[in-house]
């Protein structure tokens, strides 16, 4: 059994208020199950993990609503689980400062920005302070790509905005979260373009991968995808099981459920504050 790194999960959906964009996207869009508004502690999960082959898994936090629900994940084991935490750029500074104090005190392998929250492109001048500390933290950084499920406009989603910001950016380790679609193409075009950037598939069945993905994936993209569910949103053993059946190449498999994930989360990583002071 190809054992698998999960890079996004969510562990307090119950403790969310049910919103009804979230209904909504639950409904319509990724026909969630029983489990789509529920919490769950470590005892729960972890056996599953264990069962699915899961070795590690992503937990998400807002750091303008610090989760104890989700800190219990990471403090309780956090060999098997680490914090990618949820910023807005809007809130600047703030925001930045409350995101570091956090990834100091607890393991936090990323942080996460969901443009379409505030309808503004990553490519605005909100996000460069984000950028920067990134950088400065030697943090990765996922943005979510895409169309968004919920009935809110996307176009602010586009990968095409990640372009301009590969290009100043050159150090800040960039993924692309929740799939890409409809602008596959683009997302494909931009990883094949910098080797900072690369792409998470939470949110999106596997099953579903489109051809130019799986093309992607099986020739120059083998080291830029990364598995991820966004359980319960969708069930974990579906992804795992729809992952384990997809049609790649010897290795590719490996790369894309545990390889990459491994090492662009979990590196070495070279924080750079100070850096001036010394030359």
């Amino acid at each position: 059994m190809q054992k698998a790194i999960d890079c996004w999960i969510n562990v307090d959906m119950g403790d969310q208020a049910d919103t009804d964009y979230l209904i909504r996207v639950k409904e319509d869009y990724l026909k969630g199950g029983d489990d789509f508004f529920r919490s769950f502690e470590p005892e729960e999960l972890l056996p599953e993990m264990d069962r699915l082959g899961i070795e590690r898994a992503i937990v998400t936090m807002s750091v303008d609503r610090p989760s104890e629900h989700a800190l219990r994940f990471v403090d309780k084991a956090p060999e098997r689980f680490s914090l990618g935490l949820g910023v807005d750029p809007g809130r600047m500074m703030k925001g930045l400062w409350e995101m570091e104090a956090i990834a100091r005190n607890h393991p936090t392998v990323c942080a996460k920005v969901v443009p379409f929250s505030t309808d503004v492109p990553p490519s605005d001048a909100t996000y460069y302070p984000l950028y920067t500390k990134c950088v400065e933290l030697d943090l990765p950084l996922t943005i979510n790509t895409g169309l968004p499920g919920p009935p809110v406009a996307g176009e602010c989603q586009n990968p095409i905005h990640l372009d301009r910001i590969c290009v100043r950016f050159p150090e800040l380790k960039l993924c692309m979260a929740h799939g890409a679609d409809p602008w596959w193409g683009v997302a494909t075009r931009l990883m094949i373009k910098y080797k900072n950037l690369h792409l998470m598939t939470s949110a999106y069945a596997p099953k579903h991968f489109p051809p130019e993905l799986l093309h992607f994936m099986n020739t120059r993209g083998k080291d830029k995808v990364i598995f991820a569910s966004d359980h319960p949103a969708l069930d974990w053993e579906r992804c795992v099981n729809e992952a384990r059946a997809l049609d790649l190449r010897e290795g590719v498999l490996e790369k894309f459920m545990y390889d990459n994930a491994k090492r662009f989360f979990w590196g070495e990583r070279k924080p750079r504050y100070g850096e001036l002071a010394e030359i």
